[in-house]
């Protein structure tokens, strides 16, 4: 990769159709919101990073790429603006944007989370007030005792790491959590920077459950015991009546995108070596 600076005139994801991500679907319009276009022919050569301020920004042929709202493409960490740059190092002859999690994930936190932040905190906060973890079967027995061997612990995890206790019942009528155990749900969050709320969402949205998201951002769960919390009921569903084509693409698909929010938050955690190497 290329690290030449060179002062031109940036690119800007709202030229590439990069101007949105997996998360946030129903966003703020502003200037930069437009569908994703495929098929743009790749038109540079070269990728590289270059530290930028607290971060570093990810260049092509040495201009910084901007964001659709005309930001530097910056992120907190070095590892992260080089995977970036990856990215776009492995585009063929044209650009596919379906490849570029890492990149719509980035342009979500700074052009959108960072400005919405008590929005988007208070949209994980109505995932952990329904949480799914807490919704359990009566019926069958095997499917509750699943239900408990996996998410048992996380519910116990998230009482003893964060201090909120949660309702758990297995009536299809809601439950209302108990504000204090809301509280410190929210007081987990709040102090989380754009990059890592970002990534957050994408996991809670993606599985239903703010519970799960929290404990992959706080490793206590890895990639493949959160989808497979998540997705519990849809794998044991399989596991009765067969294989079903389309469920099963979704659920690769599912896994694929959880596994680049996965990626993107333990890419931010090399802040500290990124620190070092500057």
């Amino acid at each position: 990769m290329s690290d030449q600076k060179d002062d031109a005139a940036p690119w800007t994801l709202f030229d590439l159709g990069l101007g949105r991500g997996q998360v946030l679907d129903e966003q703020v319009p502003h200037p930069g919101n437009r569908p994703l276009r495929s098929g743009r022919k790749r038109f540079y050569k070269e990728t590289g990073t270059r530290p930028e301020g607290d971060g570093y920004a990810v260049t092509l042929d040495g201009k910084t790429i901007k964001t659709p709202a005309r930001s530097l493409l910056v992120v907190p960490a070095q590892a992260l603006a080089e995977a970036i740059a990856d990215e776009w190092g492995r585009q063929g002859e044209f650009i596919d944007p379906r490849t570029m999690w890492l990149t719509k994930l980035a342009n979500t936190a700074i052009d959108l989370v960072s400005l919405h932040r008590e929005a988007v905190i208070d949209e994980l906060l109505s995932f952990a007030g329904s949480d799914l973890l807490c919704y359990r079967a009566s019926t069958p027995m095997e499917l509750a005792e699943r239900q408990q061997q996996s998410w048992g612990p996380v519910l116990e995890w998230a009482e003893t790491a964060l201090g909120a206790s949660l309702v758990v019942t297995d009536s299809i009528l809601p439950v209302t959590q108990p504000d204090e155990a809301l509280a410190r749900l929210r007081a987990a969050v709040a102090g989380l920077d754009a990059a890592r709320l970002a990534a957050l969402h994408t996991l809670v949205t993606l599985t239903g459950s703010a519970l799960v998201g929290l404990a992959v951002l706080h490793r206590h769960l890895d990639e493949a015991a959160a989808f497979e919390a998540a997705h519990l009921d849809n794998l044991w569903q399989l596991e009765q009546w067969g294989d079903d084509d389309e469920e099963s693409v979704r659920l690769e698909t599912r896994r694929a995108e959880m596994a680049e929010a996965v990626r993107f938050l333990h890419l931010l955690d090399d802040v500290a070596s990124s620190t070092q190497r500057a």
